[in-house]
């Protein structure tokens, strides 16, 4: 693990992260001095359910999948960040072991930074704790209506939403996960998934361009399906 201490490219993340957005560069410069850069592989573990926390990863370059698994020992893929997120939060306001898996999709770079050390820069910089708990509302608000969205919504209405969702207004949607984890994060099988998406495509909705890419060909025609 090298040392972010020199305000270098791995202390570049900590610029790229909207928490510390309002910081001056002095004030990041204390942010980048007590972290630390950490290189993972593809597949590596970052933590594991039952880990203890105490630990900020803010991701640098790479993506990485957060994940739980279910009684029945099944993945549900909570979400995939990329540069600029930052994982491992909770563990900053709670003693108890860490609850989520956390996976390297791609070979990534993070800076971490020691939850103890960065809790005294949130008392002397009360901004940087209000925005962490402004992002922890947004997951929240995101996993709510994750759950109403696969306790209510039928399988096509999931997939329309999420589709729509992916989109952020363009025509194209580029996935920036396996189509599996996209089934499992919207509660549906990968067969089911893959069957629907073909569904989509017969019914001139979409066009699947490889395994990464779709194109979003009627959109008024996705939203009615929502």
């Amino acid at each position: 693990m090298n040392s972010c201490g020199h305000y270098g490219s791995h202390a570049n993340c900590i610029e790229s992260v909207p928490i510390f957005g309002s910081l001056s560069r002095e004030e990041m410069l204390e942010i980048a001095h007590i972290a630390s850069s950490q290189t993972f592989e593809k597949h590596d573990m970052v933590y594991m359910a039952g880990d203890q926390g105490g630990t900020l990863f803010v991701v640098y370059t790479g993506r990485v999948k957060i994940s739980r698994l279910n009684v029945n020992g099944r993945e549900q893929v909570i979400r995939v960040i990329g540069p600029g997120e930052f994982i491992g939060e909770l563990s900053l306001f709670s003693s108890l072991p860490l609850t989520d898996n956390a996976q390297v999709l791609e070979a990534s770079t993070m800076c971490v930074i020691q939850g103890a050390k960065l809790k005294e820069l949130m008392a002397k910089y009360p901004s940087i704790a209000f925005k962490v708990l402004d992002e922890l509302s947004r997951r929240l608000e995101k996993a709510e209506n994750l759950i109403e969205t696969i306790s209510l919504s039928t399988v096509s209405q999931r997939l329309a939403r999420a589709l729509l969702e992916l989109s952020e207004g363009s025509q194209e949607v580029l996935l920036n996960m396996s189509k599996g984890d996209l089934a499992s994060q919207i509660g549906m099988s990968q067969e089911t998934l893959s069957r629907k998406l073909a569904v989509l495509q017969e019914e001139d909705l979409i066009e699947l361009k490889g395994h990464k890419r779709i194109i979003i060909k009627n959109r008024s025609g996705l939203e009615e399906m929502c």
